[in-house]
């Protein structure tokens, strides 16, 4: 996918967060990895496994014969958890599409649950859906931006470039914490 490598950027640094308590004017969870992602309006329900770094120094992906489960970043703040989580997931593969084939489609208001470890689900609303060319990801925004619990879904979008470039783009979901709910 890229995500960081086409920028030259270190992501390491970004996911260390502030140095101060956040603001207690909206929800913040304490740290749970999550279990399933599960987005109503595209009608997908899907695993979630932990990712890292790729060797280039990118995020990683699922490996392609689990694309139709979603990867969490694992060095990053966990979804509810103060900060932007993470979550890359494919858009398609040579047989067919994958977990975030249709992610372009959402809308801002749509929900996103994300079941964690612990029991709770973590219900985030999306801001907005955005199509950023790989080398012009902003990275601050979508990597550094600690002012409140938030979520990021990214997958590839855009131009197939072939080959190991892969697609142009980065579609990604801006999303909000907006409440938990029992499973």
């Amino acid at each position: 996918m890229g995500l960081g490598n086409a920028t030259g950027f270190d992501l390491g640094d970004l996911f260390r967060g502030p140095d101060k308590p956040p603001p207690r004017a909206f929800p913040v969870l304490e740290p749970s990895p999550p279990r399933r992602v599960t987005i109503p309006s595209l009608k997908i329900e899907a695993p979630i496994l932990h990712v890292g770094l790729a060797k280039d120094g990118s995020v990683d992906v699922p490996p392609v014969e689990r694309h139709r489960e979603a990867g969490w970043f694992a060095d990053g703040p966990s979804p509810g958890q103060f900060g932007p989580a993470l979550i890359v997931g494919h858009a398609d593969t040579r047989t067919g599409p994958s977990v975030f084939h249709n992610l372009h489609r959402m809308k801002p208001g749509q929900r996103i649950e994300i079941l964690r470890r612990d029991g709770e689900v973590a219900l985030f609303e999306v801001n907005s859906v955005e199509d950023f060319g790989k080398t012009k990801l902003p990275i601050q925004r979508v990597y550094g931006d600690y002012t409140r619990p938030s979520l990021r879904l990214v997958t590839c979008g855009g131009t197939w470039l072939g080959g190991d470039r892969g697609y142009s783009d980065n579609i990604v979901v801006f999303a909000s914490l907006i409440g938990t709910k029992d499973r």
